[in-house]
């Protein structure tokens, strides 16, 4: 800079010095503009710190990522992928509990005291079928193993780089308060964070962080589906299906007959609402009428007081399917959850850091990968958007899936993330997303994510005033609706 500003003056002439004087104002101005960003004038210094932190446990944040990215445990089985978590929080300060809520995968990671309480989710399983190598096109690492296809092995490593971040403030005497991460398992089938709420582990939590691996970069103030799961199984009596099919009673055809009537029930619900159905057990050989069948079935809508009498009247018609077939039957409910209610002041909080922050940078070959994965995929080859989304309006009737999240923002205020780690348009429960959350990519969206919630954590810890407005929206939005946990029983370990 200083060279420049010399440059200028030698060149100033008394015949012309208003001019030569005002380029030489206007050089100077732009060239700070260039070299001094925006957003570095703006962090504060505890802010850096956080930043400098996650930097810091960049190499093991990553390493803890791309272990459970190739552990690729499912619901209930991630005993290992938690330990992995649970022994870099204690290797870093935090308090660790295992097995909450009677869960073995189950475990808190605490530190501090007093309020404010400020929580963290991280989840950890996988998908099965979904195996996959980091190269972008479908090739699996093992054939029919599981994958992270919803990019689990990234959000709990960068949820606790988050954590500890905090931690080391807390730890220095630059803020006061608990931070709390939740190792949340078996998000993608069962909903173990619905046992985990009714242990009460939210219960001392004045506001909770979460994000969500995504294709692109925002505060999440959208809701999800609420959703009931359920099994059905029905009971006959198997015979000889040539010799003598008049001594048998199917159960296959009740499942059959079950199964129409769902799809012709779809034509009369709700167009928020979804029906849909796995069949897991429908006979096993040809010559056989078959005694046993088994379904598993999931109802869906935006909202919680319109899916439940479309759950009741499809528990009804499984009990038509049996009186038609002449067999038994029997529904076992999984579980269910709550749709997520929004906190848009806290989505307010987490946009201005992500302003903060900028968008996230590629390099030539990452945006080459993401390309050949759209390709593979038959999507537009238009690489990756990361560019920083404006806080958008909140849908009244969102589409999308359903997260057990919901459970726990009708218990707390919930504050939510999207960061991208996988190119635009991407499949997700898909090998493309797995294909990146093992690389250079699903890395960078994780480090990203563990700044944004870190930075919007500090923010509550530092400013009571903030949290008190959360907390207000969320009782102004939860108004007079008590919650009741959609489950019976403890939860089903073993059954996966």
């Amino acid at each position: 800079m200083r060279d420049a500003t010399i440059w200028v003056f030698f060149k100033y002439t008394p015949a012309n010095s208003n001019f030569y004087i005002m380029k030489k104002i206007t050089f100077l101005i732009l060239l700070c503009a260039i070299t001094i960003p925006v957003a570095a004038q703006k962090l504060t210094p505890n802010k850096k710190a956080v930043i400098a932190s996650v930097e810091a446990h960049k190499e093991n944040l990553i390493r803890l990522s791309d272990s459970i990215w190739a552990l690729a445990e499912t619901a209930f089985n991630e005993s290992k992928s938690a330990e992995v978590l649970a022994e870099y929080a204690e290797k870093n300060g935090l308090e660790v509990t295992r097995g909450v809520a009677n869960i073995p995968t189950a475990f808190t990671a605490t530190y501090g005291s007093g309020k404010p309480v400020i929580s963290i989710l991280g989840e950890f399983d996988a998908l099965p079928g979904l195996s996959q190598k980091t190269v972008p096109q479908k090739d699996p690492r093992i054939d029919g193993a599981p994958g992270h296809g919803c990019g689990h092995n990234m959000f709990g490593a960068a949820s606790l780089g988050a954590a500890i971040a905090i931690k080391e403030q807390i730890e220095a005497g630059k803020i006061k308060g608990t931070v709390k991460f939740l190792g949340t398992p078996a998000e993608e089938k069962f909903f173990a964070k619905v046992w985990m709420v009714k242990e009460g582990l939210w219960d001392d939590v004045d506001v909770n962080v979460s994000w969500h691996p995504g294709a692109n970069i925002e505060a999440d103030v959208q809701s999800s589906l609420s959703l009931i799961d359920f099994i059905v199984e029905f009971y006959g009596q198997a015979a000889h299906a040539s010799a003598d099919p008049w001594n048998g009673r199917s159960a296959s055809d009740a499942l059959e007959l079950y199964t129409t009537g769902i799809n012709y029930y779809r034509e009369h619900i709700k167009p928020t609402s979804r029906i849909h159905y796995h069949i897991q057990d429908g006979g096993q050989v040809v010559n056989v009428v078959p005694d046993y069948s088994k379904i598993w079935v999931r109802v869906r809508d935006p909202k919680r007081k319109v899916m439940l009498p479309t759950y009741e009247h499809v528990k009804k018609m499984a009990e038509g399917a049996a009186i038609m077939a002449n067999v038994d039957y029997k529904i076992s409910l999984v579980s269910g959850i709550y749709e997520t209610l929004v906190n848009r002041s806290g989505g307010e909080i987490m946009q201005k850091n992500l302003e903060l922050l900028g968008p996230i940078t590629y390099t030539h070959e990452e945006l080459a990968y993401g390309k050949a994965i759209q390709k593979a995929t038959g999507k537009p080859e238009v690489g990756m958007d990361s560019k920083i989304e404006p806080l958008k309006e909140t849908e009244a009737l969102p589409g999308g899936g359903s997260t057990d999240v919901g459970d726990v923002s009708w218990n707390v205020p919930n504050i939510n993330l999207s960061v991208t780690v996988a190119p635009k348009d991407t499949p997700w429960h898909s090998w493309a997303v797995v294909a990146c959350g093992g690389m250079s990519i699903g890395h960078k969206g994780m480090l990203y994510a563990a700044k944004a919630m870190g930075m919007t954590m500090l923010d509550l810890f530092e400013n009571p005033k903030l949290v008190e407005k959360v907390k207000e929206e969320y009782r102004t939005r939860k108004g007079d609706e008590k919650y009741e946990a959609m489950i019976d029983g403890p939860p089903p370990i073993g059954d996966n």
